[in-house]
């Protein structure tokens, strides 16, 4: 089991960074494929970014591709989400999620424990 909370949410100019974070507790982080997805009122949830198990593995939405970077410390127990020139579009509650199986899935029910979101708001 893990428990995941994230950080770093704010309000920001379109083109300004956030960086988020995801702090985990509980049991054997490493073993859990980690990934980020983002909600905005009236939308479905859907994926930004997703690692897996070891860090070797990333993948992104085409629509964040080249700005955001996830990474992972499981000695910390975190993972991380770069963000660089922001767009209004970008505005939504980002949650880190977990999945126990390795390899990073888009869909959403595929993960097994989320963290309680935080809000990112870009400004025009």
């Amino acid at each position: 089991q893990v428990q995941l909370v994230e950080s770093g949410g704010g309000l920001v100019q379109a083109g300004g960074s956030l960086r988020l974070s995801c702090a985990a507790s509980g049991r054997t982080f490493s073993a859990y494929t980690m990934g980020w997805f983002r909600q905005a009122p009236g939308k479905e949830r859907e994926f930004v970014a997703g690692i897996n198990w070891s860090g070797s593995g990333t993948y992104y939405a085409d629509s964040v591709k080249g700005r955001y970077t996830i990474s992972r410390d499981n000695a910390k127990r975190t993972v991380l989400l770069e963000m660089n020139s922001l767009k209004p579009e970008d505005t939504a509650e980002y949650y880190c999620a977990a999945k126990r199986l390795d390899g990073v899935s888009v869909d959403p029910n595929s993960y097994d424990y989320w963290g309680q979101g935080t809000q990112v708001t870009v400004s025009s």
